[in-house]
């Protein structure tokens, strides 16, 4: 029995799962990069009880709503199929993001205004925590054994171009746009953009084929929940998915999010060339990140690949970062540049060496919640964490001690998980 999609079908499918994370990512970075703005027409700071809300909206959304959506989506995604999963999550994002362009602000109906975005952060984090792991075992599913690295990769690609995308949109308002007219009405227009790039995303997600695979092995599934078999079953599978997935997570957030403040903040290098060269890494990641993944499929197993990425982030943190503490142009562009070949390998080989890790009845399952807990937990948090260490020791060295001991933590559990990059999927 042939498994995977023939070619036409495999572009829909490939189309469908880049587009649906670009609108994915563009909107939940979106609302990031206006931050300031909304923070100004939805929690006013001379309202106390709104600011609370907006303290524990954003809370809640990056924290809890994705460990949320990622047992929801897996349940639903192992149990009823990977495209209705795929479907459900993209409009869980769109409509949201809509009603957030639309909704009237504090100054025009008082505490309801943050009430309602809150609710919309909420029902967005809950979408998140199924989109990506959703496309990627769906995008793995379906392709052929040797191109299992470089499908899984598609939806990485997708996940950084909207948040490029993102700050394209947020940064051509603010410079073609007066203050007044940005807060009077032109914060809405990147939110209701986001309509169109999730109108097109359902479309093409509407009559997704189904994964053949499994459909095979759901058939002879158990009436058994798929999370609890995730932690009974293949609980070795879910520890060493979610103990990578924390490295890698950390690694990624330091690398494209973190360092740009670290260089501002301790090297006193300026914030918007450091913003800049970091722009330069990140568009560097749509070519490299596909790249990886095919590496992936032909030249060397997964496991190997990441855990030569990994070690050398853990062994060049030091002298790399004391190399950017100079804070010459080149350094920081050459470094960031580094970074940026490191992070892709990750980017594009993780998201199919996770696939392949669970077998097909709880795969979605463990998936999810190793990515959501490693990326979005971990990963979120490791800002916070790295800003803490540094003032806690009054060094802002930690940082490289920090890099090498999430690295470390990352080679022990490549060590101790199985590679099946040239296995078919169970």
């Amino acid at each position: 029995m042939v498994l995977h999609l023939e070619k036409s079908k495999r572009k829909t499918a490939v189309a469908a799962g880049v587009v649906g994370n670009i609108m994915e990512w563009y909107d939940f970075a979106l609302y990031g990069y206006m931050a300031s703005i909304l923070a100004a027409l939805f929690f006013p700071s001379e309202n106390q009880i709104a600011s609370l809300l907006a303290t524990y909206g954003v809370f809640a959304a990056g924290f809890v709503m994705r460990p949320i959506g990622s047992a929801v989506f897996g349940w639903l995604g192992d149990t009823v199929s990977r495209s209705t999963a795929m479907l459900i999550s993209v409009a869980m994002m769109a409509i949201p993001t809509v009603v957030l362009g639309l909704l009237p602000t504090y100054k025009t109906i008082g505490l309801a205004a943050p009430v309602l975005l809150v609710v919309v952060r909420l029902i967005q984090g809950l979408s998140v925590g199924g989109e990506f792991s959703s496309s990627v075992t769906y995008l793995v599913e379906t392709a052929p054994v040797d191109k299992r690295g470089l499908s899984g990769s598609y939806a990485n690609v997708g996940s950084m171009a909207g948040m490029l995308l993102g700050s394209g949109m947020a940064s051509l308002t603010t410079n073609l746009l007066t203050s007044s007219q940005v807060d009077a009405w032109g914060w809405r227009l990147p939110f209701l953009f986001g309509a169109v790039l999730g109108i097109f995303a359902i479309w093409l997600r509407r009559h997704l084929p189904k994964s053949a695979h499994f459909q095979k092995h759901n058939e002879a599934r158990e009436n058994t929940s798929p999370l609890k078999e995730a932690f009974t079953e293949n609980l070795r599978e879910t520890a060493q998915a979610v103990l990578v997935a924390s490295a890698y997570g950390a690694l990624f957030y330091i690398s494209l999010v973190f360092l740009p403040n670290w260089l501002k903040e301790y090297v006193g290098f300026p914030l918007d060339r450091a913003m800049t060269y970091n722009t330069i890494a990140t568009a560097l990641l749509l070519v490299l990140v596909p790249i990886m993944g095919w590496f992936s499929d032909r030249l060397i197993r997964r496991t190997r690949i990441i855990a030569i990425s990994i070690g050398l982030f853990g062994i060049g943190a030091y002298p790399l970062l004391l190399w950017l503490s100079t804070g010459t142009q080149a350094a920081v562009l050459v470094v960031q540049l580094i970074f940026a070949v490191l992070i892709a390998v990750l980017c594009g080989v993780a998201p199919a060496l996770f696939v392949e890790l669970f077998p097909s009845k709880d795969r979605l399952s463990g998936y999810s919640v190793a990515y959501n807990v490693g990326l979005g937990v971990v990963g979120g948090a490791t800002p916070m964490i790295c800003t803490w260490l540094i003032s806690a020791t009054g060094s802002k060295d930690t940082l490289a001690a920090f890099m090498f001991v999430v690295s470390v933590i990352g080679l022990a559990a490549l060590w101790w998980m199985k590679d099946r990059s040239r296995e078919p999927l169970r």
